[in-house]
């Protein structure tokens, strides 16, 4: 999947609820009933769309084989890889190093 450096503006209505642009949903594969994860970050708001494809990534994480890695350690070290790629493609968009 190929991602963009486009921006742009969503507004929260009074319970909170924010419609992603066609584009995003369409880029990220979200369709209708779609869940996301939430996470907070130094940066802002950070939603993670939970699609078949992540589902799909997951399932070889799950799936243990003798002399694997702990689940705990392998799901561990896969946040830590997100959280860096997140954070070099912020750096990327902002300029900043």
């Amino acid at each position: 999947m190929s991602t963009t450096t486009q921006t742009d503006s969503v507004w929260f209505t009074t319970k909170g609820q924010v419609v992603i642009p066609s584009w995003l949903r369409k880029q990220f594969q979200i369709e209708d009933g779609t869940k996301a994860m939430v996470q907070a970050t130094p940066e802002g708001i950070l939603l993670k769309p939970v699609t078949s494809v992540t589902i799909h990534r997951l399932r070889g994480i799950l799936k243990r084989k003798p002399g694997n890695k702990p689940f705990a350690q392998e799901w561990a070290e896969q946040t830590a890889e997100e959280k860096a790629l997140e954070e070099a493609k912020y750096a990327r968009s902002t300029g900043s190093r």
